[in-house]
């Protein structure tokens, strides 16, 4: 089966490949259902080229069209033709026919958002020319392999890891009612991830839904998060051909921990020794998420049910490891504060983590330092050995006892 990872820009596109996915999908700003991750414009395409090299790159163009947004599209195809990509994700039909006019040689999958939940649809959509459908996230492993066996040429993406939405594949109005920001336009509040201190339905007295609080309130309609990593075999006798990891908008450190956990048991399950397997699957609970389910692959009473939790945060991402320099330090990227003394952490592509107190920082002129902060250009010298791209984190500070 191929990995497919996600990736809101070029910074993730490059840890996703290296941290084990076969493909990455992205999006091109204005036309993708996640207009608030980055995103790629202006002449990024050439460094995409680069990172991609043989690997496999899909472009979401999965927004629901008006008909203004399809003139932008058609005045943005000669831009997109200068992308690498091997493939499209739409959900609205009404592109079908301009995308199969002007990128003949290339994939068209049917995003989730287009709800096909049946065999009858799908060789509609087969005969139409989709290669690829990712089938609506309602429906059961049996399901899939039911179309698989009516369409076996049509390949089939299933999502196997990350965050789910309360509506019925993803078309919802909630955020869009309360914010006016639409989800089928690529802007969702997740208005249904909001706690909500109250909620009242005033036309069915004596009707009550059941309420689940913590300290930060209640989750009513927050789903839960769909985790299948335990499952691969069953997706893989299904019919699958493609494991999907929602996330565009998460950050490196969900993209590198969470394609590297699939591509070790993916490998595994390919006849691939990997040692300490268990350790690379235990760390997808190390990365923010709501609890996990199995979502509606085997039945519908784990997921129906909402997330009694709100986002569970072991480690905090701190950056990651840039270049080596002449003297043995290296260049990091800084995304939360590191400071002198911390019990650090680095993770790598074959490397589960290693620990290490005893480094030193240095600022961008090599002064010692005792902190270094975001956006300031900072050196590290480590006593354990790292490369470049390894992450860096450290234990949250609730679970340290303090405020390290």
């Amino acid at each position: 089966m191929e990995l497919l990872a996600p990736a809101g820009n070029i910074e993730k596109l490059k840890y996703a490949y290296e941290y084990g996915a076969d493909a990455a999908y992205i999006g091109i700003r204005n036309f993708s259902l996640r207009a608030k991750a980055d995103n790629f414009t202006e002449n990024e395409h050439e460094e995409i080229a680069r990172i991609k090299g043989d690997k496999k790159l899909y472009c979401a163009l999965n927004i629901y069209f008006m008909n203004e947004d399809i003139k932008k599209l058609e005045e943005e195809l000669e831009y997109f033709k200068q992308y690498p990509f091997d493939g499209f994700i739409i959900s609205d039909l009404g592109i079908l026919k301009l995308m199969q006019k002007h990128f003949p040689s290339k994939e068209l999958h049917l995003s989730t958002q287009a709800n096909c939940t049946n065999s009858e649809a799908a060789k509609l959509y087969y005969d139409l020319g989709f290669t690829r459908i990712v089938p609506a996230r309602e429906i059961s492993l049996k399901n899939i392999s039911e179309i698989k066996a009516a369409v076996p040429n049509l390949e089939i993406e299933a999502f196997a890891h990350g965050a789910m939405c309360l509506a019925y594949s993803g078309r919802c109005f909630l955020s869009s009612w309360m914010t006016d920001r639409s989800a089928n336009q690529g802007e969702c509040s997740h208005s249904c991830r909001w706690d909500y201190k109250v909620l009242e339905e005033g036309k069915r007295p004596g009707e009550y839904y059941p309420i689940y609080e913590n300290d930060r309130g209640v989750s009513i309609m927050s789903s839960k998060d769909i985790c299948m990593i335990n499952h691969l075999k069953e997706m893989r006798d299904a019919g699958v051909d493609s494991l999907k990891i929602e996330g565009r908008m998460k950050s490196i450190y969900y993209t590198a921990v969470t394609t590297r956990a699939y591509r070790k048991s993916l490998d595994v399950l390919n006849g691939i020794e990997v040692p300490d397997l268990s350790g690379y699957q235990d760390e997808l609970s190390k990365v923010s998420h709501r609890e996990f389910s199995t979502g509606f692959y085997f039945d519908h009473a784990d997921i129906t049910r909402s997330s009694k939790e709100s986002y569970s945060r072991e480690y905090v991402f701190l950056g990651a490891i840039g270049q080596k320099q002449d003297d043995g330090t290296y260049l990091i990227d800084v995304k939360n504060q590191i400071a002198e003394g911390d019990d650090l952490e680095f993770i790598g592509p074959d490397t589960l983590y290693i620990k290490d107190s005893n480094f030193k920082l240095f600022d961008r002129n090599r002064n010692p330092v005792d902190k270094t902060d975001h956006c300031k250009t900072s050196f590290i010298k480590t006593s354990v050995p790292v490369k470049e791209g390894y992450i860096i984190r450290k234990k949250a500070p609730h679970l340290l006892g303090g405020n390290r």
